[in-house]
C-alpha cells in the first residue's frame, strides 16, 4: 500500500459522519441511485438506507461501482423498518416534500442526527412517509421547471447538512467508533483478504502502523493449514 492510499483511506474514516443518513422511498432507478451513493459518499456518509423492490434493486446493484465499496447500502421491502430504527437511535427524519409545513432546507439544524428522506422520481414520498416525517423541506426554484431530479435535490441538501456539520466542527474530529474505524480501514485497504476471510470464517489478521498485515507469510501459511485441515475432516467424514 502506498503512503497515498493509506492517508487517503485515514483522512476518509475521520471525516465519516455516523448520525447522517439517507432514506429512500423506492427510488426506482438505478443512476439516480447510484447517484445520491456517491453524494453520500462525498459528504462523509458510510450507510444509505433503501425502500425498492427486487427488479430495481437488481438493476442498482448492476449499476453499484466506485463508491458503493465504501457506502453500505441497506435494503429493506417496506419503510416503517427503518425508520422505527433510526428514530429508535435518535435521529429526525428529514423529507424533501412539498406541503404547507415544508420549511425551506436552509432552516433545518443538519447537526443533530438526521435522515434525510427522499421519495420516488415521479410521485415523490409516498402518504405513509410524509406521516412518519418530523419535518418536511423543500429547495426553492425560480424556473418554469416544478421539481429538481431527485439525486440533483439530494445533493443539494446534503451539501447544506455538509456545510453545517462543516462550521461545527464535526469534519475535525473523529466520529466513528475506534473498532467500526479500524475493521472499514481492514476491509477499504485489504478487499481480498476481506473476501477470504469472510468466506472462510476467519478473523482479520492484525496490521502494522503502515496498514500492512503483520507477518503476512506466516499468516497465510496458518490459514492454508487449517484450510487443509477443514478438506481432510470433510473427506474422512465422507468416507465414514
Amino acid at each position: 500500500m502506498t503512503p497515498e492510499r493509506f492517508n487517503r483511506l485515514r483522512a476518509t474514516l475521520d471525516k465519516r459522519q455516523p448520525d447522517l443518513t439517507v432514506l429512500t422511498d423506492y427510488v426506482h432507478k438505478g443512476r439516480n441511485l447510484s447517484a445520491i451513493v456517491r453524494t453520500a459518499d462525498a459528504v462523509g456518509i458510510g450507510d444509505v438506507h433503501c425502500v425498492i423492490g427486487d427488479k430495481d434493486y437488481r438493476s442498482f446493484r448492476g449499476t453499484a461501482l466506485g463508491s458503493h465499496r465504501y457506502v453500505k447500502v441497506h435494503r429493506y421491502r417496506q419503510l416503517q423498518t427503518p425508520v422505527d430504527d433510526l428514530k429508535t437511535k435518535g435521529f429526525q427524519i428529514v423529507a424533501a416534500h412539498l406541503s404547507e409545513q415544508a420549511v425551506d432546507y436552509h432552516d433545518v439544524d443538519f447537526t443533530k442526527p438526521t435522515a434525510l428522506l427522499m421519495g420516488a422520481e415521479k410521485d415523490g414520498i409516498s402518504d405513509q412517509a410524509s406521516g412518519l416525517a418530523d419535518i418536511h423541506i423543500t429547495v426553492p426554484m425560480v424556473g418554469m421547471v416544478e421539481s429538481f431530479n431527485v439525486s440533483v435535490a439530494a445533493g443539494i441538501i446534503l451539501s447544506e447538512a455538509r456545510h453545517q456539520r462543516q462550521l461545527a466542527g464535526f469534519y475535525q474530529q473523529q466520529r466513528i467508533e475506534q473498532a467500526e474505524y479500524e475493521r472499514l480501514f481492514f476491509e477499504w485497504a485489504h478487499p481480498k483478504i476481506r473476501d477470504f476471510c469472510r468466506s472462510h470464517q476467519f478473523d482479520y489478521p492484525p496490521l502494522r502502523e503502515d496498514g500492512e498485515i503483520i507477518d503476512a507469510a506466516d499468516w497465510y501459511a496458518s490459514k492454508r493449514e487449517i484450510l487443509a485441515k477443514r478438506q481432510a475432516d470433510k473427506l474422512a467424514g465422507e468416507a465414514m
